[in-house]
């Protein structure tokens, strides 16, 4: 039973992490079309959410947590727009490192991720209801 109730934890903290990834990608694609507003000006920075193992004391076992959200420093992109007020010189707006197809395909991953995880607790559960009804017997 006790490996049940870890089996619960380390699901439920991957269920965590996908969740935050979720919400960090969410916010790539809505500034996805962010400029900005002078030609010094920088568009929206991706951001990359990373992860790490940390020992969960309560149960024994490394479970996975968020280890940092940081920019993604890859390169901006470059519009050729000449009468926005944040184009350059030559008439180029930087726009924003973001890739919807990239941020896509992100989330669908973290959302089977998610699903797996819930998977896992509905079975734990399943397998946890069928023991206590064994006992009852």
């Amino acid at each position: 039973m006790d490996d049940l109730l870890k089996t619960f934890q380390i699901s439920s903290a991957g269920m965590q992490v996908q969740g935050s990834r979720l919400r960090v990608i969410s916010q790539n694609i809505a500034n996805a079309d962010s400029l900005p507003q002078d030609p010094n000006g920088k568009p929206y920075r991706r951001q990359i959410i990373t992860f790490k193992n940390e020992l969960d004391r309560s149960i024994g076992l490394d479970t996975v947590r968020v280890n940092k959200v940081k920019a993604d420093m890859s390169d901006f992109g470059k519009r050729y727009e000449p009468s926005h007020p944040a184009a350059d010189a030559d008439g180029y707006v930087l726009t924003p490192n973001v890739s919807r197809l990239v941020e896509m395909s992100d989330m669908r991953e973290a959302q089977r991720s998610y699903e797996a995880n819930m998977q896992v607790i509905k079975s734990s559960r399943s397998m946890l209801m069928g023991t206590i009804e064994l006992l009852r017997r």
